[in-house]
């Protein structure tokens, strides 16, 4: 190795949770030479970029936060968007983070140096930065998704993405359509259509939406969180609800079917709340539940017995400059256009979101299309020295990202420390414990719920372009119990 040592030991791209977290135990251990690099101007990620009305969390506050901070006055059992953003600024304040922030800044391309074995990051502005080591720690829920349909570029009036919303925009009394009805759409319908003139919904698959106990916490129990045990007898609940809903049943549906149990409960859901038998039928899946993501509110279906919003569910023909017309010949005309098509989610193409050099020019989109998309714990891939990724391809589980963010921290944290230990500056798992963890993931996955028949009907984003699910086949204390216990053998130090 030769030349000028790098300018930050740890280069840290995105300023969400992962970012803020990771870099409060990277200070914690003694990994206090990193920069952040953040697109946005200001932290909070998912919670900065997305503040549509409506915006809330889906995981109960309790596990929404990380374990060695804990927030005691939430203001409801799922915490809306804007305290989710005020928590991300209390943490990399509380913390010292924000001074190592670099904000409205983005990561065009990353590249490896070999003969320095440091990263090379191009960001706009900015220029080069290097460093030693590089997390990526910009999420999967960032670029938006833009539908692949003639004419969206052409309409005349107002248009904004759900992960963009424009709050310039008066929709009282306008006629607004809504493309799209995934979990933002759930959250964002009923608060649009009480005030808009007309609502007019595209839908293309429908979406299993269940109750949400979301309920104010009053000052009693906000009181009640500062008794001695009370603050983690809660989180241990509410952790413990989360394994029992989501990872257990998604990924071991063929003994603990809960999915199956679960479609009575809504279908007699949907015939509580939709008057109308021919909308109801249109709300009805013809899916698994599990095949993709659910939604949970409690006005989200009902919201469809409004005199003023009309389901459309013929396919979208072409966008004009004042309409939306269907393939049935139907022109829908409309003032502002809403898209709620979601995010580029699993696609080797914008996973990270900038593209990635490795060791001897290595293609990291490359290598993924070519040996299907994958990750040494969801953390690591061979080619690719000193690179780690928070959400990597088989390490989520389905439970509390704040789980999958302390717990990736961890693995990493390990390896840099071996690396400290040994000198050394390139760390890289090897070819045969990724091809060992990958056989591993494609061998537990038959127990997942994603497998069903009816899953190949449900349109998902958890279905990458090769047919996989890139999440992995555990419980949360298994990848927790492996952050901690996985063989450092596994990597290569020099």
């Amino acid at each position: 190795m030769s030349g000028a040592p790098p300018d930050y030991h740890t280069l840290i791209v995105g300023a969400g949770f992962s970012g803020i977290g990771a870099a409060i135990k990277f200070d914690q251990a003694g990994f206090g030479d990193y920069l952040i690099v953040e697109a946005g101007d200001d932290v909070g990620g998912t919670w900065y970029w997305n503040t549509y009305p409506g915006v809330a969390v889906d995981i109960p506050s309790f596990s929404y936060q990380f374990s060695f901070e804990q927030r005691l006055d939430w203001s409801r059992t799922y915490a809306p968007g804007k305290e989710l953003k005020a928590y991300a600024e209390h943490c990399a304040d509380k913390y010292g983070i924000r001074p190592k922030i670099r904000f409205s800044t983005k990561v065009l391309a990353v590249e490896f140096d070999d003969e320095r074995s440091l990263w090379r990051v191009h960001t706009d502005p900015g220029g080069e930065v290097t460093a030693r080591f590089l997390v990526n720690a910009s999420g999967v829920l960032t670029v938006p998704k833009l539908p692949d349909i003639h004419g969206v570029g052409s309409f005349g009036g107002a248009v904004m993405h759900t992960a963009r919303w424009d709050h310039n925009q008066d929709l009282a009394g306008k006629r607004v359509a809504v493309i799209g009805t995934g979990a933002s759409a759930v959250q964002v319908i009923p608060e649009i259509a009480p005030i808009v003139s007309r609502l007019t919904v595209f839908q293309r698959t429908p979406i299993w939406c269940f109750p949400k106990f979301d309920v104010p916490l009053p000052r009693l129990a906000h009181a009640a969180m500062r008794l001695p045990g009370a603050k983690a007898l809660q989180r241990l609940i509410s952790q413990a609800y989360v394994e029992v809903t989501f990872p257990l049943p998604a990924q071991y549906f063929t003994v603990y079917p809960l999915a199956r149990w679960m479609e009575s409960v809504g279908r007699a859901y949907l015939r509580r709340k939709v008057r109308d038998p021919v909308v109801r039928k249109q709300l009805t899946p013809q899916y698994a539940i599990g095949c993709k993501r659910p939604g949970f509110h409690n006005t989200y279906l009902s919201t469809f017995n409004r005199d003023n919003v009309r389901l459309v569910t013929e396919p979208i023909d072409k966008i004009t400059s004042s309409a939306v017309a269907t393939t049935e010949g139907a022109s829908h005309e409309i003032d502002v256009l809403v898209l709620a098509t979601g995010f580029q989610v699993l696609d080797s193409d914008s996973m990270p979101t900038f593209a990635v050099t490795g060791s001897g020019g290595l293609s990291l989109t490359k290598f993924w299309d070519e040996h299907r998309v994958q990750a040494y714990e969801g953390v690591s891939v061979p080619g690719f020295p000193n690179l780690f990724s928070v959400m990597g391809p088989y390490g989520y589980v389905g439970s509390s990202y704040f789980a999958l963010i302390e717990a990736q921290t961890h693995h990493m944290l390990r390896c840099l420390d071996r690396a400290r230990e040994h000198g050394a500056s390139r760390v890289e798992v090897t070819e045969e414990a990724n091809a060992r963890y990958f056989a591993e993931v494609m061998r537990r996955r038959h127990r997942q719920v994603f497998w069903q028949e009816s899953c190949r009907r449900a349109n998902s984003y958890y279905f990458d372009k090769n047919g996989d699910v890139a999440l992995r086949p555990s419980t949360t204390f298994e990848a927790y119990w492996r952050s901690r216990r996985f063989n450092l053998d596994d990597y290569r130090f020099s």
